[in-house]
């Protein structure tokens, strides 16, 4: 799961454990009446409405690039809510147009670094995003967006640079929420969580930025042990009112780490649709030996086998952690957690494979991730816990 985050309308975050392209290009039908799927919410809801005004104004003019970014951004944003990828293919099919010119304008440029992104293509979307920063120097969206890839990857010092670069281009906080989110991974976790206090101190902040900045200081404490404060900080993101389905996972996340099941299986039971929060969702169903655990298994089974066919990537930590947790198969685990630390270096990465080599007897297969942590100051009790757990076993 990775969390981005847009500076006007919060487009990113877009959990890539759960909301990944389907397929490389997206099915554009011939047939106006053709039903190509179900919307995940009623004709009559706002969105809905809003979505429908959109279409109908880009399908005047096809190649208006203000409608067209329009567009692609609201799928974003909801795919993003809905924790549903076809929103995702969606915007893809809106940008087509523009998705294979040599110079694709920057807007539309921007939008596929989000896509590339979310569909764990990080070095296409960086490269999308230095031709935006070619062109468009002090485009906030697009250092943002690269910050985020760059942490990812575990390229701290470069992301700590795309993060100061935001300095004077937009608000104190994005610039805040940029360098603390990395300073709380890397060894300076006190100082973060001060300043992350400090901003959500300002009652002014609302919305996605509010739930953004009180995510990072939630994910921080718990880190560093500090469940009451990360407990808070969950408590003041929720409290904004907006459904975000990063939020979700790392509430739920929080929750299976301290136990308790029933509050994971409350929190979860409807939100079934993204493969991320079903998985949690079996973890805490299994843990209390409730009779939906098997029939959840067998879907998430299906659903990764699926993904496998077609080929998508962004679903390897997932299905590594469904390996480990809920099939008991380390041997199996392993090597996907192992294609994953290969990808995308986070402490989520970190930890299901330190998990997996644990139990599969492997020390030399945690060694990537014990150097990591060595290497950056990580400070992360569960994974420390672990790696001294790999270097005093007997095997």
């Amino acid at each position: 799961m990775i969390r981005f985050i847009g500076v006007i309308h919060v487009i990113g975050w877009l959990m890539v454990s759960q909301i990944g392209l389907g397929s490389a290009q997206p099915y554009l039908p011939t047939d106006d009446a053709q039903v190509l799927e179900r919307l995940t919410f009623k004709a009559s809801d706002p969105a809905a409405r809003e979505l429908k005004i959109m279409r109908t104004d880009l399908r005047r003019d096809p190649r208006n690039l203000e409608s067209a970014v329009k567009l692609a951004t609201r799928y974003i944003e909801q795919g993003r809510s809905e924790g549903d990828p076809r929103f995702l293919g969606q915007a893809q099919a809106v940008l087509i147009p523009w998705w294979s010119e040599p110079s694709p304008p920057p807007a539309a440029l921007l939008l596929r670094a989000t896509i590339r992104q979310t569909a764990h293509e990080f070095d296409q979307a960086l490269a999308d995003l230095d031709e935006v920063l070619a062109i468009e120097p002090t485009n906030a969206q697009a250092w943002l967006t690269k910050a985020s890839i760059l942490q990812v990857q575990a390229r701290y010092e470069d992301a700590r640079r795309a993060c100061q670069r935001l300095a004077r281009l937009t608000a104190s906080y994005v610039l805040l929420g940029c360098l603390t989110d990395i300073a709380g991974v890397t060894g300076q976790s006190a100082k973060s969580r001060a300043l992350l206090r400090q901003v959500l101190s300002d009652t002014s902040l609302a919305g996605r930025e509010r739930i953004w900045i009180a995510t990072i200081l939630a994910e921080t404490a718990a880190r560093t042990g500090a469940i009451k404060e990360a407990e808070q900080a969950f408590a003041e993101a929720f409290k904004v009112g907006i459904k975000d389905q990063y939020l979700l996972g790392a509430y739920a996340d929080f929750l299976l780490d301290q136990r308790r099941y029933q509050d994971v299986v409350s929190l979860l039971q409807s939100e079934t649709k993204a493969d991320g929060l079903l998985l949690r969702l079996a973890i805490a169903e299994q843990a209390l030996e409730l009779p939906a655990f098997q029939n959840h298994t067998a879907e998430l089974r299906a659903r990764f086998a699926a993904a496998r066919e077609r080929g998508t990537a962004v679903h390897v930590r997932e299905e590594a952690r469904f390996t480990l947790a809920l099939l008991h198969d380390a041997d199996h685990a392993l090597p996907l957690a192992q294609v994953n630390w290969a990808v995308q270096r986070e402490p989520a990465d970190a930890r299901i494979l330190l998990e997996s080599a644990l139990a599969a007897e492997d020390r030399s297969a945690a060694q990537p991730a014990i150097d990591w942590l060595k290497t950056n100051h990580v400070e992360d009790f569960r994974l420390r816990q672990l790696a001294r757990q790999i270097q005093e076993a007997a095997f």
